[in-house]
């Protein structure tokens, strides 16, 4: 299954983020300090915790303005939800459930509250009967089974009364009321009138809305187990380069750490190795005490070592390979170093060897490249047993590598997500792609008595909690601005993702989309289109501009710097290729039943003025419908990943072709 959903509630700085959603790959979390990032993560591994986490403290978790209410019993922790999420069920988990139940649009929601207990449920399933839906049914079955009933024999309805006693109308059936329920429908088959059809239907009605409520109660519980586990990792776990087996095997049985987070990675990578602290130190001594030992025993004692070695040697080879694939040294300048785990008697130690054949110990080297040494030993070492059907939650990672570095560990993230859901919260601009804007989740927080706020659209009251997003979109700008000799520069950020992903979809199908080597350039209004045209026209580069057709774009396309720049032909605007009576058609347009359908289906809002009034733009449809252009733009992307190119209307599909057409051929 797959979180699609999350809401973190009554915890430290949040008193509500609010529902947002949750990719199928990564999330980011984006927003500045003291914003509650890492409290939304730490709230949300409480959903399905590993073993060794702590449950929820009540004194400290527990929002402190708040916390009398706590201690004087006003309110009490087992009503005081936390953190809660919602899970679409993949094949697999549908096939588990009752047959009545067997369907994909069924999400299962789970919420882990202040004092550990859980409540689980189903949405999208026929819901469980309430004893008022049944008792007019029941009412006239019983009068038919009385009726049945001998002169001796006890009434049924006697046995109903007793059943249904305390019961009120608005008395869920569930539980044990429904097994008790069920059983006493089944001893009834042997008394109602076989030849009655009528009572038979209703004897069967009933007994179908209550083995709802069974199936629910069998669904969950199967669902309960199937939970992902979520996995928590900071920046905190570090490997030691300098590890005593004897002293660390002590503490691991006496529960001691130094540091519980500093001997946890050497505790990682220990299982990483497929060994423990006592067994390493005990093959460190039979080394040392061989002495006078039989030929049998020291042939014994040998392959030991030798074991020991292999599996240092096979564990120095896999991290070698991880941290170069996250690292991508320059080989040129050096950089190729191979990690190495040697022992030496009773000592575990983690050197770095770079090109010279240098031996250095992991702690001279770089923060950074500890950090990801360290990442990369808890993960590979806790994979096993708990990633493989995990939410993995990263806290701050990367904080300590390059800026250039962290772009390309970003790479290594989303070969992470591949196999497990990824939340990870950053300040970086480096590990947030342009293309990846539809991925984020602003988190913030401006008011203390409102507490942490997480958007699932593009959106904030505080510029600090964007700052990491116009800093990454003005990297990439910056680095692709003067790199490509051919530029299509369009209005804002919406127009970048839907040509985009349009493009991406004409590619996949085999047609002609937006040429791969036209960097695409959002300049954020119509306005600044001019400026970024005439920048570029300077430096000799090629240049197209994509203009909507309203009073903005209009403004913009008569204005002579911009032609001289780009010339009549470079100057491409919505209404050139699409047919049809939209007044000033802007972007949007191109794709107009199609947003509406996602609009719809991905976003729960009806837009019916798109085909009741086709001479109306979708911009001016949006506005009045209180919909976030941003919001819908995120929504098309989502789906894009899920539709080919044939899923767009004919219409739709002609007009994108035209533009794909014309801005190639203005950019040859």
């Amino acid at each position: 299954m797959k979180l699609v959903k999350a809401r973190v509630q009554n915890y430290r700085s949040v008193r509500d983020t609010g529902e947002f959603d949750v990719e199928d790959g990564k999330t980011i979390l984006v927003g500045p300090n003291e914003a509650g990032k890492s409290a939304v993560l730490q709230a949300l591994q409480q959903i399905s915790r590993p073993d060794e986490v702590k449950p929820f403290d009540q004194l400290r978790d527990y929002p402190r303005a708040l916390l009398n209410d706590i201690t004087t019993g006003k309110v009490k922790p087992t009503n005081v939800p936390v953190a809660t999420g919602w899970f679409a069920l993949d094949e697999d988990d549908v096939a588990e459930l009752p047959a009545s139940l067997q369907s994909s649009e069924i999400t299962y929601r789970f919420t882990r509250y202040l004092d550990d207990t859980f409540t689980n449920q189903l949405e999208g399933a026929p819901d469980r009967p309430s004893y008022g839906d049944l008792e007019a049914d029941l009412v006239r079955l019983v009068r038919h089974l009385d009726a049945q009933a001998g002169d001796e024999e006890p009434k049924p309805s006697v046995s109903l009364s007793q059943i249904t006693e305390g019961w009120q109308k608005h008395t869920v059936v569930t539980g044990d009321k429904a097994q008790t329920m069920s059983k006493w429908l089944s001893d009834m088959l042997a008394v109602v009138n076989e030849d009655d059809e009528r009572e038979n239907t209703r004897l069967a009605k009933i007994r179908e809305r209550v083995s709802i409520s069974i199936d629910r109660d069998a669904a969950v519980a199967t669902l309960r187990k199937r939970l992902p586990v979520f996995v928590l990792f900071s920046n905190y776990f570090r490997v030691r380069p300098l590890i005593h087996l004897g002293h660390l095997a002590q503490r691991i049985a006496s529960q001691a750490f130094d540091d519980d987070q500093y001997d946890y990675g050497n505790v990682c990578l220990l299982k990483l190795l497929g060994l423990d602290a006592a067994k390493l130190s005990a093959m460190g001594k039979s080394g040392v005490d061989a002495h006078g030992q039989q030929n049998a025993q020291l042939d014994t004692i040998r392959d030991e070592l030798d074991a020991r070695q292999y599996q240092l040697n096979a564990a120095s080879i896999r991290l070698t390979k991880e941290i170069r694939s996250a690292w991508k040294p320059k080989v040129d300048r050096g950089e190729a170093d191979t990690l190495r785990i040697t022992s030496d008697g009773q000592y575990l130690k983690v050197v770095v060897v770079d090109d010279l054949g240098v031996e250095v110990e992991l702690d001279q080297r770089s923060e950074g490249f500890q950090w990801l040494v360290s990442f990369f030993v808890v993960f590979f070492a806790e994979a096993e047993d708990k990633h493989e059907n995990a939410v993995l939650l990263l806290d701050e990672p990367g904080l300590h590598l390059h800026g250039l570095k962290q772009r390309d560990f970003r790479d290594t993230l989303s070969r992470l997500a591949e196999g497990n859901q990824t939340l990870y919260t950053t300040h970086s601009p480096f590990l947030v792609g342009p293309d990846e804007l539809d991925r984020v989740r602003v988190v913030e927080m401006t008011d203390r008595e409102v507490g942490t706020k997480v958007h699932t659209s593009v959106t904030s009251n505080d510029p600090a909690a964007l700052l990491p997003l116009q800093e990454a979109l003005g990297y990439d700008l910056a680095q692709s601005l003067f790199s490509q000799q051919r530029n299509f520069i369009v209005e804002g950020l919406t127009d970048f993702w839907y040509v985009g992903a349009v493009s991406e979809l004409f590619e996949e199908a085999g047609q002609d989309g937006l040429r791969k080597n036209i960097a695409v350039i959002p300049a954020g209004t119509a306005g600044k289109v001019v400026y970024f045209a005439t920048i570029l026209h300077a430096h000799n580069l090629r240049v197209a501009a994509l203009l909507d057709s309203d009073s903005a774009g209009d403004s913009a396309a008569q204005q002579e710097t911009l032609i001289h720049s780009v010339g009549h032909k470079g100057i491409l605007r919505t209404a050139d290729v699409l047919d049809g009576t939209v007044t000033n058609p802007e972007i949007e347009d191109l794709l107009r039943t199609t947003l509406a359908s996602v609009a719809k289906d991905e976003l729960g809002h009806e837009l019916p003025a798109v085909t009741g009034q086709t001479s109306r733009s979708m911009a001016s449809i949006l506005k009045s419908e209180k919909l976030s252009k941003y919001q819908l733009a995120k929504a098309f992307v989502r789906w894009c990943r899920n539709h080919s190119l044939n899923d767009l209307l004919a219409e739709e599909r002609s007009a994108w072709e035209k533009l794909f057409a014309k801005a190639n051929s203005a950019l040859k």
